[in-house]
């Protein structure tokens, strides 16, 4: 029997991430702590089998996967999961931009419930068939011929209109993710693009606000998402990733999937340059045979040329983004790629543009849940997307208590306005009654005056 929620629990829930990636299948847990950071209560890790480029490619496997990392996180939090936050990628991801007008019927001022079936209203859009809509995320806002408003929650006016940011995905790819969640025997409480949840955990407003670019280098895909004035402008996802770079090794070097694994994550380098011309790893044979050597130079240039292949990709949905220019806080990269020796200088040669290596260690607070080492794991930027789901499913469970507080208020006040008006229509059919009746006893004297004079 699970103990009853204390009020502290109850203001700070626990909430759940789950991170289905190519090369790993993470589940976080967590809740908010007393200093505004996120306090993680457990973790649990698996190797993701049946997963492709960020697209399920084996049901069964998956949801093996999950269920060995579900099991890890409930040992270690001591919590029951059953609803989790589940993050998507993949090339099927699409992202338009649309804009929706709403006109209310008086001037009162704008509230959530109105932004919210502006929104839904959205939902509505005729996309090409077999897509979803994932994400609809406002931009600006123009009230009353006022453009360039971003909170307009509390102003008053009767025309809203918006731009939005709507993202896309492949309906039956959706389907997928949500029956390996349902197989596990868990619920989908949200699904967040994966570069959304990435950038809760190593991007700052500041960033947002001046220009960034965030690049996630995972196994299976690169995420791409650009912010300007500390809005999402456009959002990319690149079918190339980390995995693609071990199959490059694999097959130049002629080695194993696991040693070429390992060459990467030890001696990997994204400049050849970097490295030395006479220093060689050797690398044992396969059942007896001979070790074979691998330059690390040779090595280098194998990887050079698969992440410069990447970076152009970037790099092109940058400038087609139309934001080059206006990239103050330039790119931060993250993901397991972004482990990569020599990356920011690659990055900063092929685009031109100030880079940094993000790490999900700002909002993180200390805990006693989880051992150091593992704790010291998390702030790898490999977990980016991980925290950012545990971030993203805080936030949203606090956006939607506030406004289930907003409709509560609106309720009261309205039920006070009807009891106001209730009393003051009983005051004045008191009011009516009692001058009715001074009115019939007047006539009924005027009567009898009459009749005593004839």
């Amino acid at each position: 029997m699970k103990p009853r929620m204390t009020e502290i629990e109850k203001e700070n829930p626990i909430i759940v991430g789950l991170d289905i990636g190519t090369t790993k299948i993470c589940v976080t847990v967590g809740r908010r702590s007393g200093s505004n950071k996120i306090e993680l209560l457990g973790v649990g890790k698996a190797e993701s089998a049946g997963v492709n480029r960020g697209v399920v490619a084996n049901i069964h496997k998956t949801v093996s996967s999950i269920r060995e990392a579900v099991s890890g996180a409930e040992g270690q939090s001591n919590v029951d999961i059953k609803v989790v936050n589940v993050g998507i990628a993949g090339q099927h991801i699409k992202s338009i931009q649309h804009r929706g007008i709403f006109t209310k019927g008086d001037d009162d001022e704008i509230n959530h419930n109105d932004i919210e079936r502006l929104i839904s209203d959205m939902y509505k859009l005729v996309l090409p068939p077999g897509e979803e809509i994932i994400h609809v995320l406002p931009q600006e806002f123009t009230i009353d011929n006022e453009p360039g408003i971003k909170e307009p929650v509390g102003m008053a006016g009767r025309r809203i209109e918006a731009n939005f940011h709507i993202i896309s995905g492949r309906v039956t790819d959706i389907k997928n993710i949500k029956k390996c969640v349902d197989n596990s025997d868990l619920e989908v409480s949200s699904l967040v693009l994966e570069p959304l949840a990435s950038s809760e955990a190593v991007l700052d407003e500041e960033e947002k606000m001046a220009g960034v670019v965030l690049v996630d280098i995972g196994g299976g895909t690169t995420d791409v998402a650009i912010f300007h004035e500390g809005i999402i402008r456009h959002t990319a996802v690149i079918p190339l990733g980390g995995n693609i770079v071990t199959e490059d090794i694999r097959q130049g070097c002629a080695v194993l999937r696991n040693q070429a694994e390992q060459l990467k994550v030890r001696y990997g380098s994204a400049l050849a340059d970097e490295n030395k011309e006479n220093e060689v790893i050797c690398v044992p044979g396969i059942r007896g045979r001979e070790a074979k050597e691998i330059s690390v130079k040779n090595l280098a240039f194998i990887i050079q040329a698969r992440m410069e292949e990447i970076i152009e990709h970037v790099y092109y949905e940058i400038k087609s983004s139309g934001y080059e220019d206006k990239l103050i806080a330039g790119i931060v990269i993250t993901g397991g790629g972004a482990q990569l020796k020599h990356l920011v200088q690659l990055v900063e040669y092929i685009t031109g543009i100030e880079c940094r290596i993000g790490y999900p260690n700002e909002y993180l607070a200390k805990t006693e849940m989880l051992s150091k080492q593992t704790f010291e794991e998390m702030k790898s930027p490999m977990y980016a997307t991980s925290i950012g789901l545990l971030m993203k499913g805080i936030q949203d469970y606090e956006g939607d208590e506030k406004l289930q507080e907003e409709k509560v208020s609106r309720k009261a006040q309205k039920a006070t306005v009807l009891d106001i008006a209730e009393k003051q229509s009983k005051k004045e059919s008191w009011f009516t009654k009692i001058i009715s009746e001074f009115i019939k006893d007047d006539a009924q004297y005027d009567d009898d005056t009459f009749i005593g004079k004839k």
